[in-house]
């Protein structure tokens, strides 16, 4: 019997799988790698890995300080890979962002709130980033997070740079 070892990559070490189609044509099909994306992306660029109407899923080297950004929308935040901390400031003015707007806007400077603490997290960790509240993210060694949200105007789409098709 075949066994089989689940090996978890990183930013560091990850190794490409592949897609192989069968009776079907390949261009229904895009394949990447996360950890790859986020090795040869700026720090926090919001790059689309997945699409599915205006929702997206979108890879963001952690490395640093990001500045801070808010949402209509509740977004998700998975730590792939590294240690990210996540800051949380509950805004004074949540009309900064229009109920109607898409995705998240980043925000000049510091924003106008209360603090509402922050959450560390690491490999597997999911945090929430709730609506018309600011968030920022810091992490001292380059990392990976996976966003879960609603496609914006600083989601990057990169399709024919990162995706396999054949």
């Amino acid at each position: 019997m075949t066994e089989y070892a689940t090996q978890f990559g990183s930013i560091d070490a990850y190794e490409k799988g592949s897609l192989e189609v069968i009776d079907d044509d390949p261009k229904r099909y895009t394949y990447s790698n996360m950890f790859e994306v986020a090795a040869m992306s700026k720090p926090y660029e919001k790059v689309a890995v997945a699409r599915n109407m205006q929702y997206v899923l979108e890879v963001l080297r952690a490395e640093g300080t990001s500045g801070w950004r808010t949402a209509a929308h509740d977004e998700f935040a998975l730590v792939m890979d590294g240690e990210v901390t996540v800051e949380f400031v509950k805004l004074d003015d949540p009309s900064l962002v229009p109920e109607d707007k898409e995705g998240s806007i980043a925000l000049d400077g510091d924003p106008a709130g209360t603090p509402m603490g922050r959450v560390v997290s690491r490999r597997g960790h999911m945090t929430l980033l709730p609506k018309e509240a600011a968030y920022r993210f810091v992490a001292e060694r380059p990392g990976v997070i996976l966003m879960q949200t609603i496609a914006g105007d600083d989601t990057v789409y990169k399709w024919a740079e990162i995706c396999q098709t054949i």
